[in-house]
């Protein structure tokens, strides 16, 4: 051993996980040795708990950075020490969203410009292009693609016939296979049910906030981004917003404190243009008066923010995730995305969206529309429809007196819009567990506001007028 550190030499007196860094930088550059239980002149002093750390560390080597490195126990004088012998990494390894690299004796932390250099020189390719060996097209989502194939067909980007192939074909013309047959990084990503086996933190995260930190309820989508994209908005809008509701004779208006469509091409862009290596999930954050969607980012270079805000060129980071977005009829290819988003916005009457850069996170902030603000009464609190026929989907008057909760007013909408819905896909579409759809679905009978027709497996819901 060594007695002085090097480029491929690094001593720790006790084990902390934050040396986690140190191993991705080894990583990174050439490869190297941490010792622990060894001071920084090279001395043996031992290290307590030996064998539970041998037992730790690979773990955690293995769940922070996906790597498996070898971890050894050596003794000296009596004295029990452990060596981490790290190979260099084939591809960029980051560890909570940076990226450490080993130069001399010190490990620098890589932003900006040194960063993307560092990927492209590490990789020759784009992270989404490398292959996946574990993973073959049998073992891909039958629904992603039946997700894919709809969507596609029904926006007219292709055609019965280009999509009536199997799935290995076309994930071919979808330029999702390499040479050889493999499956790339963003076929596994579009199409597999848990996407994290190529990256931690592959998912998309939604919460709805009250006050400063009140974190009031989340969802994690981490099935593939074809399921994340098919469902996503609509749980936004059924689960995390509320409607202000007005009336113009019979006809029940609901407004929305965010554009609909503004915040579909803003969640879109964000799974498209994530930097998935990063391994730092999609948040969506909610507030009543306002909504922050974020992702981490390598801009383009001489990009800024105000770039966003102009007549600019289509640079997806991910062309691959981004053309089978295309595709399935969730985004264009002509970069006007931000221009779609700002229109919407005007049109709903509400602020245009701030863009903001942090580091290598991309911020898109909405401010609500001010008039359609509701007081947050909890989820538990009841809406008054006293002296109101609430017209759902249809001219139904909904039992005029009675007072229908947030949650059941949804499903009211839900069973109007489609009869046959099962509580199963009513518990999907809110975010909800199984129980507590079926106790709201029993409520709304004992408030004679609904009724079963026809049997369990083929019959349907019926709203009753009253």
């Amino acid at each position: 051993m060594e007695k002085t550190e090097s480029q491929m030499t690094e001593y720790k007196e006790s084990w902390r996980d934050e040396y986690l860094k140190w191993i991705c930088g080894f990583a990174n550059a050439q490869g190297g040795r941490l010792y622990i239980g060894v001071d920084d002149r090279g001395n043996v002093v031992g290290v307590k708990d030996c064998k539970k750390l041998l037992e730790d560390i690979p773990n955690k080597i293995q769940s922070a950075l996906g790597l498996v490195a070898q971890v050894n126990k050596k003794t000296e004088k009596a004295l029990e020490y452990i060596e981490i012998v790290v190979k260099p990494s084939s591809y960029p390894v980051s560890y909570h969203g940076e990226f450490h690299y080993r130069s001399g004796s010190t490990k620098q932390l890589l932003t900006g410009m040194a960063l993307s250099e560092f990927i492209m020189r590490k990789t020759g390719v784009r992270w989404e292009d490398v292959t996946v060996d574990n993973i073959g097209v049998e073992d891909l989502d039958d629904e992603s693609f039946k997700i894919f194939r709809r969507e596609a067909l029904r926006r007219k980007r292709m055609s019965e016939d280009e999509l009536n192939i199997s799935n290995k074909e076309l994930l071919d013309k979808l330029h999702l296979l390499s040479p050889d047959g493999k499956l790339k990084r963003s076929a596994v990503l579009l199409f597999y049910r848990d996407p994290s086996v190529v990256q931690n933190g592959s998912f998309v995260q939604i919460g709805k906030f009250g006050k400063g930190s009140d974190l009031q309820y989340q969802d994690l989508l981490e099935g593939s981004l074809i399921t994340t994209a098919d469902k996503i908005v609509d749980l936004i809008y059924l689960k995390y917003l509320k409607a202000k509701v007005t009336f113009e004779h019979d006809r029940r208006l609901e407004t929305y404190p965010f554009a609909r469509d503004a915040v579909r091409e803003a969640v879109f862009n964000a799974i498209v243009h994530n930097c998935y290596m990063y391994g730092i999930q999609i948040q969506i954050r909610i507030n009543d008066d306002s909504m922050i969607i974020s992702n981490t980012c390598i801009l383009p270079e001489n990009w800024t923010v105000e770039t966003f805000m102009q007549a600019h060129n289509s640079r997806p980071y991910n062309p691959d995730i981004a053309g089978v977005f295309y595709r399935a009829g969730y985004i264009e290819r002509w970069g006007r995305g931000i221009e779609k988003i700002c229109n919407a916005c005007k049109e709903l009457g509400a602020e245009l969206p701030v863009y903001e850069l942090l580091g290598n996170t991309l911020r898109v902030h909405f401010k609500a529309l001010p008039e359609t603000i509701i007081d947050d009464v909890g989820e538990n609190e009841k809406l008054n429809t006293k002296n109101v026929g609430i017209n759902v989907g249809i001219n139904v008057g909904i039992n005029v007196g009675i007072n229908v909760g947030i949650n059941e007013q949804k499903i009211l909408e839900l069973i109007a819009d489609t009869p046959e819905i099962t509580a199963t896909t009513v518990a999907e579409k809110l975010g909800l567990g199984q129980r507590q759809t079926e106790r709201l679905f029993s409520r709304l009978k004992d408030k004679g506001l609904i009724e079963r027709i026809g049997a369990r497996k083929n019959g349907y819901w019926k709203i009753k007028e009253n």
